[in-house]
């Protein structure tokens, strides 16, 4: 993996989860809340960004179908 991406992917977490961090000790709970969802999608999106690619396709084609709106029957 990339050093330097994971790195820069490191900091950008540390960013968020201590800003995150300051305003729920400074008792903004309400300026919290609305982001929750955000912490997760950024948590999501690291874990993601960190797992290794997963291994190529097997590289065989297969016809394409028609769906019913194709002209199908």
């Amino acid at each position: 993996m990339d050093t330097r991406k994971t790195v820069i992917t490191a900091m950008t977490v540390i960013v968020v989860f201590g800003w995150s961090a300051a305003m729920a000790a400074m008792g903004h709970a309400a300026v919290l809340a609305p982001l929750a969802p955000v912490l997760g999608l950024t948590v999501q999106q690291v874990a993601r960004a960190l797992r290794p690619p997963a291994a190529p396709a097997s590289g065989r084609r297969v016809a394409p179908v028609p769906d019913a709106g194709d002209g199908a029957r």
